[in-house]
């Protein structure tokens, strides 16, 4: 007889005896759905049978399992004198469904009952406590735990180390598993402890347990795996990363969504997005965690475009992103560097449920910069009503990269007026800013207010100061700073020495700068680079030419200058020497046009700056296919006339396009605005925002 043909027939119902308790048990069990539990407890209503704490209990269990917690509660609460049982029921019930404050709740509610627990009650009473990251609680719970004798209960055990680890007491986590003997340490308790760590920032700790793990022959499960994972995830592993993913293949648990997701993320922050997009694609419903993995592994890797592609199909989908995603795909567009891509996206935060995050607000600040608009920056920051020290920090930095040092400096004493306190990023910020605008006697002595604040300087705090002191000629006192570090230089400190060598042409401590450079980094072609320009600043043509045979010997290339120009929200490249732009007949009258008028502007190239021993007419020509100037054509001949430019190129801005550009500014009557790799240039009427200093 069907369990819908039971319920409806009287005669099942009656006091003869015919049914047991075990009938209606297991018609509970056999539940469907919450509406068919409503109903048996109705007929045990009838029967008298409300306060069988076995039925009762049975029914809290199910309704828990459906997430109906507020009928488990009713039914509960109809018991006049529940035992145990019906106890760690609701208990179980409520943190089953993440209702963790209640769960304690229900806990104390059975303490002042007099009901004693037993080792049925702990491991949700934990989990409770775990989930609420409450270990003062979670304390008292292990101190009645080992007074009432379940100490040696491996689930209890199990969730004190999971309590532990939840709040980050590692080494209270680690004693608790030890105290387990061998035996009895099952899977959970392994997979636990592995959890911890590898939660806890701890890889190698998490893969060194594996290891024994694997010694005592244990078998892994999928949550093991999922730990290890991360594990060599923070390592950035790719190939143990991929031994795990051949071992999950072979258990057969490749369509496991939570492995998928490990496995996603540890391609994606290894830079493999190709293979993460793969695993991606067979999810037929990705969650929110998928969508966040594929999105920040693009943003990380270098694939901006695809990562604002990912973020638009999210929404297409109707999956609702979170603050992961939104910041993911700010800093995509903030790479990307298309000023009108982000302003729709602030459009698009302004109309969500994120327009007051403090840190999506530091996010956007940093994208308009980054975009080159220091105004959309400030209009971001202006809006902002909780200021924390991100949110100013970042506007100062963006103030940096513009080399806007005293708005920098107005903004950090205001922030010191308004009770905030600075970061390393803070400083940063103002180093940058001071930098670029040559305040070296400001930019030095902020450097020495990071001790004030308790703050240590890192390399590239270091590397500020080395070319803000270098470029403005102070070579030596540069040397000794580097001399004085308490860590090792690194690139970017030795970098910016020998950058600031050229440019005064010091061969002498530009080689050594360049020789620890090649030891740290010797398959970086632009050291090579730099070093012979500063052969050829010096006009050591011989030299030169040892560094182009050195640079052949290793099969290092210079790289090619490449430019991009913003026209109507889509970024054009440009390479020196490419002629494979459908326009580029237009491009090429352009930049002939462009170099006629610079001529009669009276311009006139430096043929010297890093050109070595070309002769005049090939100099001339080089120069004028530089991509930038290329990339300026176009933009000439795609928008309407006063429109402002936008040029991102991938190499530090040229002596000569830089005063090129200048004059263009002011033939052109338009705003130009240049972002290399070190800052950015704001060309107006013949004039540049660095005043020459950069």
């Amino acid at each position: 007889m069907s369990e819908a043909s039971c319920l409806a027939s009287p005669l099942l119902y009656t006091n003869s005896g015919i049914h047991s308790d075990s009938f209606y048990a297991s018609l509970i069990d056999s539940a469907t759905h919450k509406a068919q539990l409503k109903q048996i407890h109705a007929r045990l209503l009838v029967l008298g049978l409300q306060f069988s704490g076995f039925l009762i209990t049975k029914l809290i269990h199910a309704s828990s399992s459906f997430g109906d917690i507020t009928f488990a509660r009713q039914v509960f609460d109809d018991l006049p004198r529940p035992q145990i049982f019906p106890w760690n029921a609701i208990i179980r019930g409520y943190s089953r469904n993440n209702h963790f404050q209640d769960a304690l709740l229900m806990y104390s509610n059975m303490q002042l009952a007099r009901v004693s627990p037993d080792s049925f009650t702990f491991p949700h009473l934990l989990k409770a406590c775990s989930g609420l990251s409450h270990l003062q609680m979670g304390r008292f719970v292990h101190a009645q735990v080992f007074r009432l004798g379940f100490d040696a209960d491996v689930f209890v055990q199990n969730g004190l180390i999971a309590l532990y680890a939840k709040c980050r007491r590692l080494g209270s986590a680690r004693t608790v598993f030890e105290g387990l003997p061998l035996p009895e340490r099952t899977i959970v308790s392994w997979t636990a402890i592995v959890s911890a760590y590898a939660q806890n920032g701890e890889p190698m700790e998490a893969l060194e347990i594996f290891s024994q793990m694997r010694k005592m022959d244990v078998k892994p499960d999928w949550v093991a795996l999922v730990s290890v994972l991360n594990a060599f995830t923070c390592l950035q592993d790719l190939k143990q990363g991929r031994s795990i993913h051949a071992s999950v293949v072979k258990m057969g648990l490749e369509i496991e969504p939570d492995l998928l997701i490990s496995l996603n993320t540890m391609y994606a922050k290894c830079g493999q997005v190709a293979t993460a997009k793969i695993l991606f694609d067979k999810m037929k419903s990705p969650n929110l965690i998928l969508w966040n993995a594929m999105i920040s592994g693009y943003a990380k890797n270098g694939y901006a475009r695809e990562a604002i592609d990912m973020f638009h199909e999210m929404i297409n989908k109707d999956v609702r992103p979170d603050t992961i995603s939104i910041t993911s795909a700010i800093s995509a567009c903030a790479q990307v560097g298309s000023l009108e891509q982000a302003r729709s996206m602030y459009e698009y935060v302004g109309r969500s449920d994120y327009r007051d995050d403090v840190f999506i607000s530091s996010a956007l600040i940093d994208m308009f910069a980054k975009c080159g608009s220091v105004e959309g920056a400030r209009l971001v920051f202006d809006r902002t009503l909780d200021r924390d020290v991100v949110v100013w920090s970042a506007m100062i930095v963006g103030y940096g990269l513009h080399g806007r040092a005293r708005e920098a400096i107005s903004l950090y004493r205001a922030m010191e007026r308004g009770g905030v306190h600075p970061n390393d990023v803070t400083f940063l910020g103002l180093l940058m800013a001071c930098n670029h605008s040559g305040m070296v006697r400001e930019g030095w002595w902020f450097f020495n207010r990071m001790a004030d604040h308790k703050i240590n300087p890192q390399q590239q705090h270091y590397a500020c100061v080395i070319d803000l002191l270098g470029r403005a000629g102070h070579l030596d006192q540069a040397y000794e700073v580097i001399k004085c570090m308490p860590v090792q230089p690194g690139v970017t400190v030795w970098g910016a020495l020998l950058s600031a060598c050229k440019k005064h042409r010091h061969v002498e401590l530009g080689e050594y700068a360049a020789q620890q450079l090649f030891s740290i980094d010797p398959s970086n072609t632009g050291h090579y680079v730099q070093l012979s320009n500063l052969y050829a600043a010096a006009r050591l043509w011989d030299r030169v030419a040892e560094v182009r045979v050195r640079m052949k010997e290793k099969g290092l290339n210079k790289d090619v200058g490449c430019g991009w120009v913003e026209v109507r929200g889509r970024l054009e490249a440009f390479r020196v020497g490419d002629k494979s732009h459908p326009r580029y007949e237009e491009i090429e009258r352009q930049v002939e046009w462009i170099e006629s008028r610079l001529k009669e502007g009276g311009f006139v190239a430096n043929k010297d700056a890093s050109l070595h021993d070309l002769n005049d007419e090939e100099a001339e020509e080089t120069l004028c296919s530089h991509s930038e100037r290329i990339a300026i054509a176009y933009g000439l001949i795609s928008t309407p006339q006063g429109t402002p430019l936008r040029i991102t190129k991938n190499l530090r801005a040229c002596v000569n396009c830089h005063a090129a550009t200048k004059l263009i500014s002011k033939l052109v009557d338009r705003e130009i605005v240049v972002r290399d790799t070190n800052r950015f240039h704001h060309f107006k009427d013949g004039v540049c925002s660095c005043g020459d200093y950069w």
